[in-house]
């Protein structure tokens, strides 16, 4: 009667532990006659073989207690290493000490050959480390050859342990490794785990050349964005994928693995490290209070969910007028933090009687306006819902928070805000200004207004890394709309540490920038977007430029030549203050006329306003990008309204 591999492998499971105590048995009473036969020679007399005998169970029933507490009947096999040969070391010469004290002064068997005793203990070693790498060796001859081939950059700690990750698991990754490459001059012409280190940086494109990688693994704790951009400048004309892995300095207790090898992203490659702040301070600041989150259901306003989540409010209240990105993230925070006391409110910022009840419901003590309408291309084409959105809502929730008396407002603004060329910039400078005048007035009745200020930030909805993923996915063009144009960019958590944490230190009319080192080119962003994705640029990917869109810049701006940047308590803050702003009643007047503006339909009107309230308010034209399309009805008003401006 056959049995199946399958029925054979399930007995062996269920037999494990028995199965390995019976191994370690046959294995001492083989090092000890071992021992016995290569101490005479190979021919054991009759006295001896009868002194073998007699101390073998003693021996057995010595060593299989003296095993229990080093664990050697409890590892896995498969993952024998130097841990589990000190074990086997420590338990074998501990046992031969007992065995031979109870021997020569327990019994008074002086004539137990001395010699025996060090023979046994060796033979045994290198049986029982022998038996746990055979079921490595007999599987990796078995093993089908690995199809996809790696190099890892690094040959350090995080790079041995990927590479013992892969050696003992080669039946899991269909992986070989195929060469280290490391700038430690020492290190060059090494083997770790047998694979040898092949070279330096500057050796790079050669050895890929030599060693024809499939995949590229940078494994270097800490290597920040300047090493990374020179791996991609300098295999920008290979296609082959680069891979990192995440956090490799919490990793340095030996659980790092290839499974959480990631692709590299574009926040990998910024020019400055991701600026982390102290938020312990946030956290004293929000535990036990209402808070109110406006647009709670964008890039920001989530974000911003999920991290004061985390700090213990009393409440936090979600206002977001889209309902399927309010039901998003109150099921997550549901998830993730269910003990929260969360109020999702359906509504929009422009509804006074929805702002009133609101904060006649909940009181919220501190709100994060996060609710604006963003896209430059699309706010030029409907300027009066920029309007409406971005400085009536604004301004209908300020003057609420005023009425019930909150205790700090935190404007979430944009760069585009200065020097603006544009509709949303333009409209994003008048709710600042607004904010600025109530604190230089003296007319906040208690309540911090103050503002924050950064750039575009990566990931968020409708940004350009999205699209450009989305471009090269389908096989290109990656679409830019000027090959000088330029912007500075920080990560969505970055954007939403700087807004907690200054929030924390506003007085009033302040608005805070964050330091976000050299804008970055487009241009060189997608050419490194289309590297990391395994892609040769122009090659495998073309880049198509299509003119400049609606309001756009080729560069921004964080501070305005009205402007002054001030240090703050906290580095890498810096605190903006604007000088000449027209008196309180005159922005609002402005506002009021804004909205009514707005709704009349009156474009022109609206821009002369806007332009009159904002003096660096230029509204430019330009060619309509193909990455938007707007049919004539809709472009014909914008055009001229804009016409009009110019002629006057």
């Amino acid at each position: 009667m056959s049995i199946s591999l399958a029925s054979l492998q399930g007995f062996v499971l269920r037999s494990r532990r028995p199965l390995v105590v019976a191994i370690h048995m046959v294995l001492i009473v083989a090092a000890n006659f071992m021992a016995f036969w290569l101490r005479f020679d190979g021919v054991i007399d009759a006295e001896h073989m009868q002194l073998f005998l007699e101390t073998l169970p003693w021996l057995i029933f010595i060593r299989g207690l003296t095993f229990i507490p080093f664990r050697l009947y409890e590892g896995l096999w498969r993952y024998t290493g130097i841990w589990d040969l000190r074990s086997i070391i420590f338990g074998v010469v501990i046992s031969s000490m007992i065995f031979a004290t109870v021997m020569r002064w327990g019994f008074g068997l002086v004539a137990y050959p001395r010699s025996i005793f060090i023979l046994d203990a060796i033979l045994l070693i290198v049986l029982m480390g022998g038996v746990r790498l055979f079921r490595r060796l007999f599987l990796g001859l078995i093993a089908r050859s690995p199809t996809k081939r790696l190099l890892i950059y690094g040959a350090g700690d995080a790079g041995e342990l990927i590479a013992r990750d892969i050696t003992n698991n080669s039946q899991r990754y269909d992986c070989r490794l195929v060469g280290f490459v490391d700038d430690d001059e020492n290190k060059i012409g090494q083997r770790i785990h047998g694979v040898k280190v092949l070279g330096s940086r500057k050796d790079i494109a050669d050895i890929v050349t030599a060693a024809k990688p499939d995949e590229i693994l940078i494994a270097i704790s800490g290597s920040g964005g300047a090493l990374l951009r020179d791996l991609v400048r300098a295999l920008e004309s290979f296609k082959i994928p680069i891979k990192t892995l995440p956090n490799l300095n919490g990793h340095g207790n030996g659980t790092l693995t290839l499974s959480q090898m990631r692709d590299v992203s574009f926040e990998d490659l910024l020019d400055r490290a991701s600026v982390g702040l102290e938020l312990e301070i946030v956290r004293q600041w929000i535990t036990g209070k209402r808070v109110l989150v406006t647009g709670a259901g964008g890039s920001i306003g989530s974000e911003l969910c999920r991290q004061i989540a985390h700090y213990g409010p009393e409440m936090l209240v979600m206002l977001e007028k889209s309902e399927n990105a309010l039901y998003a993230i109150d099921m997550e925070l549901c998830r993730t933090t269910p003990a929260l006391i969360r109020m999702p409110v359906l509504g929009d910022v422009k509804h006074l009687s929805t702002l009133q009840d609101l904060f006649s419901r909940f009181h919220p003590q501190i709100v994060f306006h996060a609710a604006a309408y963003k896209h430059v291309p699309m706010m030029e084409h409907y300027p009066k819902e920029a309007v409406l959105n971005n400085i009536t809502g604004t301004y209908r929730l300020t003057q609420v928070a005023l009425e019930y008396k909150v205790e700090r407002f935190i404007l979430i603004s944009t760069d585009k805000a200065v020097n603006p060329t544009n509709v949303m910039g333009a409209t994003k400078r008048v709710g600042e200004m607004y904010l600025q005048a109530l604190a230089r007035e003296g007319r906040q009745g208690g309540t911090i207004f103050s503002a924050v200020r950064f750039g575009n930030v990566l990931g968020s909805n409708g940004s350009v890394v999205p699209l450009f993923l989305q471009q090269i996915q389908q096989g290109g063009p990656v679409t830019i709309t000027h090959p000088e144009v330029a912007r500075y960019f920080m990560t969505i958590p970055e954007a939403v540490q700087l807004v907690l944490r200054a929030a924390t230190l506003a007085t009033g009319g302040e608005i805070f920038v964050l330091e976000m080192g050299e804008q970055i080119k487009v241009v060189n962003m997608a050419r490194q977007l289309i590297r990391i994705c395994g892609y040769v640029p122009e090659k495998d990917i073309p880049i198509s430029f299509i003119g400049l869109r609606p309001g756009e810049k080729l560069t921004e701006e964080l501070v305005g030549p009205d402007e002054t940047k001030e240090s703050s308590p906290t580095d890498k803050i810096f605190v903006v203050r604007s000088a000449g702003l027209p008196p309180l009643g005159l922005i609002v007047d402005r506002i009021l006329k804004l909205e009514r503006a707005a709704i009349e339909d009156k474009l022109e009107k609206l821009l002369h306003i806007l332009g009159e309230l904002v003096p660096t308010f230029r509204p430019v034209d330009a060619q309509l990008g193909e990455g938007f399309e707007l049919g004539d009805v809709a472009k014909k008003p914008v055009a001229a309204a804009r016409a009009a401006i110019r002629r006057a």
